[in-house]
């Protein structure tokens, strides 16, 4: 749900109701942040569903500013102060992230909380088919993203200052009651027969055994800047939903790009991954599972329908938020319409790891 590009294909003007008080935020940038020197002229980023995310542009270098909606937010969600505490953590750690000049928590600056970081110049591929590069190029791009996210869950999160960083154990149970919570309290939103079953079904089924690493939450294809020419992954962007939880979990997410629907997010669903020449699902889990030295991933079903319904869970959010009026995304209403059938997706996923 990021929308940082290396060029102004992304951005566009400040859409109404999302402006800064540039004075202000020039002010804190100059009292903030090394070497930075204005005039400042500001772009918004078209993507941000949940953070709206801002270009910032000087005559000597560009930065990234995300800052929570305006209007009323829900509890526990847009926590920029734990985004921008993980993304140091992990640049510690030797792992590709955008460095964070400065978190500003004092809400009088700018109307809300934000955090500014460094402008990461590369690609990012908003198809998971990646066409325009040749498959050798894809296979290599694909390997790339598989690559980080082992290196990810192989961080020693306690050595990277991130020990109290979430709760470790029972994460499945947590993040369920959790996203089923939001889900039920969301009135406004409605109710979802699919939905409803998803509620009563997946805490009733979770597969044995506990392992704890920092999870992304959002790893995604669209989610990482690439090396213009190499591939290479030179940052993974948007940490909003990270937390330490269960690894597999975390690959799951990212490997239903194999079963999601392009339209929906960036996914390969009715792809044929050997025309492309990449692996297919099967091979790419059992690439992760060689990286972290594990023999194989029994409870991946149940970790895919998992995150079709947490996936589900954020877009019904993201429903609530523009029943509001405080969705801060031109796509809101895209990722409304689509809804619907990606809640029948879900339950189709706990079909498959064996609900009747």
């Amino acid at each position: 749900m990021n929308a940082l590009v290396e060029d102004n294909s992304g951005t566009a003007a400040v859409r109404p109701g999302y402006e800064l008080d540039l004075g202000a935020l020039d002010a804190w940038m100059r009292a903030n942040v090394a070497d930075y020197g204005g005039p400042l002229r500001v772009e918004q980023f078209k993507g941000g569903q949940s953070n709206p995310t801002y270009k910032l542009i000087t005559p000597g270098k560009s930065y990234v500013l995300r800052k929570q909606p305006p209007g009323p937010l829900l509890k526990g969600a847009h926590a920029l102060d734990r985004e921008a505490r993980v993304i140091a953590g992990l640049s510690g750690a030797g792992f590709p992230v955008a460095a964070v000049h400065g978190l500003c928590t004092d809400p009088a600056i700018i109307g809300t909380i934000f955090y500014v970081m460094d402008m990461v110049e590369g690609r990012i591929f908003w198809d998971a088919a990646v066409p325009d590069v040749s498959p050798a190029e894809r296979a290599a791009l694909f390997d790339a993203m598989n690559a980080t996210i082992a290196d990810l869950h192989s961080i020693d999160h306690v050595a990277a200052g991130l020990a109290d960083y979430g709760r470790p154990g029972n994460y499945f149970e947590r993040q369920i009651a959790r996203w089923s919570r939001q889900y039920l309290e969301d009135a406004e939103a409605g109710r979802d027969p699919y939905m409803d079953r998803l509620v009563e079904w997946l805490p009733a089924h979770i597969p044995p055994g506990e392992e704890t690493s920092i999870v992304h939450g959002d790893f995604r294809i669209d989610n990482l800047i690439f090396h213009p020419t190499q591939p290479r992954v030179l940052a993974v962007l948007d940490w909003e939903l990270s937390t330490l939880g269960h690894p597999g979990a975390d690959f799951a997410y990212h490997a239903m790009m194999y079963r999601m629907p392009p339209h929906i997010v960036a996914g390969l669903g009715g792809s044929d991954p050997a025309a492309l020449g990449i692996a297919d699902e099967e091979a790419y889990l059992a690439a992760y599972c060689r990286r972290r030295g594990l023999a194989d991933m029994p409870g991946y079903d149940f970790y895919i329908a998992f995150n079709f319904f947490r996936l589900a869970a954020i877009f019904h959010g993201i429903k609530g938020r523009v029943i509001r009026g405080n969705a801060s995304s031109a796509q809101a209403r895209e990722r409304v319409a689509v809804l619907p059938e990606l809640m029948r997706l879900a339950w189709r996923q706990a079909e498959r790891a064996g609900a009747r």
